[in-house]
């Protein structure tokens, strides 16, 4: 056991002492766990490699009881007016505004980066996992990638994870080998038997590993964590072991492009420079430019001056590290309101809060499941993109589309239903979980400059973001997706048809009362908008 970091004398390593835990305290924690300890002082002699027994002394702490204090951050104590205002959140604001909340109350001291803000709560949340009857193991550990020019605070994101997540280990590139990551077979010096030591995956398993640095990390050292971050387990068979360890982490990394900075006459895939195996893992890529604008620049130093100016002891590294003594010293901790204030964010919600509500969701006795009519919609999204990426140059993408992306949508509807304490994962959900992957998918920020969004397209791009966010004028979403099916059934061996005989075929629909005429009409306009169909005199054609 070695004494906590902070509580040991400055300059010098922290002390330990070994512990020998016997009977039912066997297992009774793992490493990396912050336990509290009480034994009896025990001086064992050290038998020497001759004959009889040398006059050093090993001393060792015999143990009676371990208290562990890491409990009250993995499972945060929960009393009744926690509950009740955990479950009021949701029912208070609409998914947008809440997760929105939940974005700006995660890293409040961070200027911008809404969107990654919202994967990373969301990331926080999981999806499901699947144990399937036939031993098939589907993860639901979300795995974010953060690349970009230095100084636009993709460490301190990573500093957040840590904070707000219930269990996190921490590791750089350079300094942590494929073995520190997975496992190591060691040799025991007393008894000089083969023994295994966990690595930083294998000791974060139901939590998250945050690994700065990536880039800077060996390829043969890379390699080790394919099989984590897809399987979930780490496989060692070394030195006469055989042992398959769980590592169900998440993995939030983040790397620095191959030049130093984002080169802009180079594609992205040259920018990483990291396989096409690995970046599949990967179920987000964010890549994150330190853009020159003035009104951000002004925003960003404003927010940066207001963070400086006033001293707020929530934030504090000392009273983080106070509260950590507190904590070992057995003392209980203040509760901490559900609200706090921060300047020009106003009202976030304090970081307690917001891990308990996360802890809460989180541990619903129901899993979320999917609807038919998010099914569909998040189908006919990824058909679109596997159609886009065969047809357009592979430069616009950052990562490829492949099923592994279907299930990162699922991931994502399914940690926005757990944010909202639902028990189906609704059209709501899949919307915000594909406008999270159009921002990772189609890097249009690199392409299309935002400001200057004027002509037909992009009239045709505010529709296809309408249409992801679930909201369409003169028809709902449910009656479109089905119009959509009844669509294709008329037009199976066709490739166009005159609108005088489509209504002649619709009126059917109209006479059960499927359909209106207007509504009829928006939907062939939306499907317009969306170059599933074109109307030329008086003619519809199929595209």
């Amino acid at each position: 056991m070695q004494e906590m970091p902070e509580n040991s004398p400055a300059g010098q390593l922290p002390r330990s002492v070994d512990v020998i835990l016997e009977d039912d305290l066997v297992d009774a924690c793992k490493p990396g766990d912050r336990v509290s300890v009480v034994g009896i002082y025990k001086a064992i002699p050290a038998k020497s490699m001759g004959s009889g027994i040398t006059g050093v002394f090993r001393t060792v702490l015999v143990a009676l009881s371990v208290y562990q204090l890491s409990k009250e951050v993995a499972a945060p104590a929960l009393n009744h007016e926690d509950i009740q205002n955990i479950n009021e959140l949701p029912r208070r604001m609409n998914p947008d505004g809440l997760l929105e909340l939940l974005g700006r109350s995660f890293a409040p001291s961070i200027c911008g980066h809404e969107e990654i803000k919202k994967a990373l709560v969301l990331l926080l949340f999981g999806g499901t996992e699947k144990n399937l009857l036939n031993g098939t193991h589907i993860r639901g550990d979300i795995n974010c990638l953060m690349v970009g020019d230095p100084s636009v605070a993709k460490s301190q994101l990573l500093r957040c994870v840590m904070g707000v997540a219930a269990y996190a280990v921490s590791t750089t590139g350079r300094g942590s080998s494929g073995v520190g990551l997975t496992a190591a077979v060691t040799t025991d010096q007393e008894s000089g038997e083969r023994k295994l030591e966990a690595g930083a995956m294998v000791l974060a398993d139901r939590g998250v590993v945050c690994i700065d640095e990536f880039d800077k990390m060996n390829d043969s050292d890379r390699v080790a964590i394919h099989e984590v971050m897809e399987q979930q387990t780490v496989t060692i068979a070394k030195g006469g072991i055989h042992a398959s360890l769980n590592a169900r982490c998440s993995v939030v990394a983040a790397a620095n492009p191959i030049y130093g900075s984002y080169d802009h006459s180079h594609g992205i895939t040259r920018n990483i420079n990291l396989p096409d195996s690995l970046l599949s893992r990967f179920d987000m890529l964010f890549i994150v430019l330190d853009r020159s604008d003035s009104k951000v620049d002004r925003a960003i130093s404003s927010h940066v001056l207001d963070m400086h100016s006033r001293e707020n002891p929530s934030l504090s590294t000392k009273l983080m590290l106070q509260r950590d003594v507190t904590l070992a010293q057995g003392k209980n901790e203040l509760e901490s309101s559900m609200y706090m204030s921060h300047g020009a964010l106003g009202e976030v919600l304090s970081k307690r809060f917001l891990q308990k509500y996360i802890y809460y969701a989180k541990h619903r006795p129901w899993e979320p499941a999917l609807t038919p009519g998010a099914e569909n919609f998040i189908a006919e999204q990824y058909s679109r993109w596997r159609v886009d990426k065969a047809t357009e140059s592979r430069a616009r993408r950052t990562l490829p589309i492949t099923a592994r992306t279907l299930e990162t949508m699922i991931r994502l509807s399914t940690a926005h239903a757990k944010m909202r304490i639902s028990k189906s994962v609704d059209v709501v959900d899949a919307s915000v979980a594909i406008d999270i992957m159009r921002f990772v998918v189609e890097a249009e920020g690199l392409i299309v400059d935002k400001t200057n969004r004027t002509g037909p397209e992009y009239h045709q791009k505010d529709e296809v973001t309408a249409l992801s966010r679930g909201s369409l004028a003169g028809i709902s979403m449910s009656k479109f997706l089905t119009f959509q099916k009844k669509f294709q059934k008329l037009m199976q061996h066709r490739e166009a048809i005159q609108l005088q005989d489509f209504h002649e075929e619709t009126s059917a629909w109209k006479a059960d009362n499927e359909f209106t005429t207007e509504e009829i009409g928006a939907a062939l306009n939306h499907m317009q908008a969306l170059d599933k169909l074109m109307i030329h005199n008086d003619t519809i054609h199929l595209i």
